[in-house]
């Protein structure tokens, strides 16, 4: 049996970013980021904004930065999000998207904050602060896998194995 060292169908490749887009798991995904989005607003102008009033001077400091930070995060998150719905619902082509999203800058920046500043900070804020650390982990690989997906397929090196067993075929005959 001679198998081909590489299988090459005449058909369209299926994008994973244009499939994604419109299925349920990217419906989640926009229910979820915008429900955080709006928990972290609300917690931030409410009991938020309470609590840092009773911290510490230094303290109040990090939370004044750490919040800065977070809703940095949930805006980049939110408009990454609201351009993949604006391509599934195709108020957008996949194109002006691409243009679009080189304005939306999906960021990974470093804290500064020690530990011990951290474990000072209100436990709503820190959990906050997780949620939004988690979903923009997975929003960061998805945008990496769209992006991996619209770039044309690599042919792969000859297999080896399949050459030496080739080799020996034409050697000794088809083994039965």
């Amino acid at each position: 049996m001679n198998e081909p060292d590489v299988v090459q169908l005449d058909v369209d490749l299926v994008r994973f970013g244009q499939n994604f887009v419109g299925s349920d798991a990217f419906k989640a995904l926009f229910q979820e980021g915008m429900e955080l989005i709006e928990e972290t607003a609300a917690y931030l102008d409410g009991p938020g904004r309470e609590e840092s009033r009773t911290l510490q001077r230094q303290v109040g400091m990090v939370y004044a930065s750490e919040s800065m930070r977070l809703t940095t995060r949930l805006m980049q998150i939110a408009s990454w999000l609201l351009l993949q719905r604006a391509v599934a619902e195709g108020e957008l082509s996949p194109d002006q998207a691409q243009t679009e999203k080189n304005r939306v800058r999906l960021t990974l920046k470093d804290t500064t904050t020690t530990v011990a500043e951290y474990e000072a900070l209100p436990d709503r804020l820190k959990e906050l602060m997780g949620l939004a650390t988690r979903l923009h982990a997975r929003i960061l690989h998805l945008e990496r896998l769209m992006s991996e997906a619209g770039t044309e397929p690599q042919l792969s090196a000859p297999n080896p194995v399949a050459a030496q067993l080739g080799m020996l075929e034409r050697a000794f005959g088809a083994a039965e």
